[in-house]
Parts: C-alpha cells; sequence; structure tokens
C-alpha cells in the first residue's frame, strides 16, 4: 500500500499527478542543427545572407481604404519550422561583418 503525502498524492512510486514525459520527433533536426552550425568565414557569404534573410517579415500587411483598416494580416514567417534558425543565422553574418570585417551594417537594418 502507498502512502499518502501532504500534497495529497502518493508517494514516490505513484505517478499521479505527474505529468508523463512526451516522445517528440523532430522530422527538421537535422536541418535546424546544420544551420545552427554553419561557419561563416568570408565576407561576401555574410552579405548574401543578410540580403537573402529578410530583418522583417515581408508577409505582414495592413489594408486600408478611405483611412479605414479593413483588414490586417499578421506577419506568417512564425509559421516557418526554420524562422528561429534563419533570423539567428543572419544575426551571426551581421556580427561577423561587424567584429571580424570592421563594415558598417546600418544598410541591413
Amino acid at each position: 500500500m502507498s502512502s499518502i503525502n501532504s500534497t495529497g498524492f502518493g508517494g514516490e512510486n505513484s505517478y499521479i499527478g505527474r505529468p508523463q514525459p512526451k516522445v517528440t520527433f523532430d522530422l527538421l533536426k537535422p536541418l535546424r542543427q546544420k544551420i545552427d552550425s554553419f561557419e561563416i568565414q568570408k565576407s561576401q557569404t555574410a552579405h548574401r545572407i543578410a540580403k537573402l534573410i529578410p530583418a522583417q517579415c515581408p508577409f505582414e500587411r495592413t489594408i486600408k481604404i478611405l483611412g479605414h483598416v479593413i483588414i490586417n494580416i499578421p506577419p506568417l514567417c512564425k509559421l516557418n519550422p526554420l524562422y528561429d534558425e534563419f533570423v539567428f543565422l543572419r544575426f551571426r553574418a551581421l556580427c561577423f561583418l561587424v567584429d571580424q570585417c570592421g563594415e558598417d551594417i546600418s544598410s541591413y537594418c
């Protein structure tokens, strides 16, 4: 018979009230790791990355007619499962240009 502790749940061997670990499988994990481990070694590569990956989501729109907002389309970039990895890659490229090359990156902001 298991004992009941002060929380009202069973002892150490009881799993009542404890969240069960969820097993998830991420199909994109290898691609995420590849993007995260990508090393920027040339300024040309850093410039290309900074130009290809936008600073803001290009899909966000507010449609107005006669000064009244008709529809607001939210940023859809967050639906991209690799969004965070690409944003961080762009950040690393900009940091490379500033730290290693001593370049001004104000044109990319």
